[in-house]
């Protein structure tokens, strides 16, 4: 139980953090206004009606307002942002030093002393 509540508290607090709360309340706002409208009108002139962008409602202005509001802080924060970067660093490399490739003798490669055991050995 407390597992399915920490999950839902999680998803409520990403909605809020990408911006679906005013998306929740813009749908419930065009809801209200197609039945306000609907009782005055039929119900294709409601549509047209809330969604014309000409007949907003209370609740369409204060969601306009604050998306404006949150923009504004946004902005606000992205110029404040402290940037940070690392100078370019010249690094000197020396050059390479001369080297000789050996070949490979009969002295490079080991070379078995003894014969293996006959039989292998047994593990107890």
């Amino acid at each position: 139980m407390i597992r399915k509540a920490a999950q839902l508290g999680v998803a409520f607090l990403l909605i809020l953090a990408v911006g679906g709360h005013w998306a929740i309340l813009q749908s419930i706002a065009w809801v209200g206004m197609t039945i306000s409208y609907a009782k005055e009108t039929s119900f294709s002139d409601a549509l047209k009606m809330t969604f014309d962008g000409q007949h907003p409602c209370k609740l369409c202005k204060v969601v306009e307002q604050g998306k404006k509001a949150e923009q504004k802080q946004a902005t606000l924060k992205a110029e404040t942002k402290l940037e940070f970067f690392c100078p370019l660093a010249l690094v000197y490399l020396p050059p390479a030093l001369p080297y000789t490739v050996l070949s490979a003798g009969e002295e490079m490669g080991l070379v078995r002393a003894n014969a293996p055991p006959t039989p292998p050995p047994r593990f107890a």
